[in-house]
């Protein structure tokens, strides 16, 4: 699952950082710092639920204001999906709409 979740981030930040013809963002960027597989890990173990959701809600804040916000049509989508995230009340049950939200961030970037 620390895969899934720093893809989501990834995907995320490229939405709101990268620029057409510039650089791509790579895991060790230091936009990355935060989200990166090691501190999803750490919290996976702990299993901190909370702070893994606001660790996504943060990434997904920002790529829904590089998107125009929750009134354009991948906003919306986008703000669904990432709600469906946060509405998960146990770890085991967060593999499903995490997947869901990073299929989705992938497609539109």
């Amino acid at each position: 699952m620390e895969l899934t979740l720093e893809a989501v981030a990834l995907f995320a930040l490229k939405l709101v950082h990268e620029t057409v013809g510039g650089s791509p963002i790579l895991r060790d960027d230091l936009v990355m710092d935060g989200y990166e597989r090691e501190v999803f890990g750490l919290l996976v173990r702990q299993r901190e639920l909370a702070v893994i959701q606001c660790k996504i809600d943060e990434c997904v804040a920002q790529a829904l204001a590089a998107l125009g916000g929750a009134d354009t049509v991948l906003g919306r989508e986008l703000q669904r999906l990432a709600t469906d995230v946060q509405n998960v009340d146990q770890l085991d049950d967060l593999p499903a709409p995490l997947s869901v939200l990073m299929d989705y961030l992938k497609a539109i970037q």
